[in-house]
């Protein structure tokens, strides 16, 4: 089993995403810290995955897809776009991913590849948030749009049992 780190958006959301795919076993939640200018915590999540399901090229193209990627907003510091690596290996495959969907996007990605130095995980009551709620405001409002597009976009990663309430909506 592989791990990884993801922030970019409300971790709510992002937990959302990956839990949605085949391939991935574990979501933990809550916030992230690295080095230099990221040494603040910043919401993020942590993707146990299955390389022989899905690759870690797959999961950083729908990281990208799946967040404001080129969009250097005012919630950057709380929302830092980023990918967290735990080896080296993992941070050139990152970077390497990046540079290829670049051409994708009209503007530059803003993402960065980052070491994943410290993780605080956040209370119980919101692991899961979504899948424990989806009828929450939240969840109907932000998270529903984005796990309907992923749903389109990625279709052949995502496992479509665990998003059948969105059929019908």
């Amino acid at each position: 089993m592989e791990k990884i780190g993801f922030g970019g958006s409300c971790h709510w959301c992002t937990e959302a995403i990956f839990l949605s795919l085949t391939g991935v076993t574990k979501v933990d939640q809550g916030w992230i810290a690295s080095t230099g200018d990221a040494t603040a915590f910043s919401e993020a999540v942590i993707v146990y995955f299955d390389e022989c399901i899905i690759s870690l090229q797959t999961l950083t193209k729908i990281h990208l897809y799946t967040h404001s990627c080129t969009s250097a907003h005012t919630m950057r510091s709380k929302y830092r776009s980023a990918v967290y690596t735990v080896n080296a290996s993992q941070s050139l495959l990152v970077r390497k991913a990046i540079d290829q969907i670049q051409p994708e996007f009209d503007s530059p990605i803003i993402t960065t590849t980052l070491p994943l130095l410290e993780f605080k995980l956040n209370t119980e009551n919101y692991q899961n948030y979504y899948f424990k709620s989806p009828d929450k405001p939240f969840c109907e409002n932000i998270v529903n749009p984005k796990l309907k597009s992923l749903m389109e976009e990625f279709s052949e990663h995502v496992d479509l049992k665990k998003l059948a309430h969105l059929e019908n909506r």
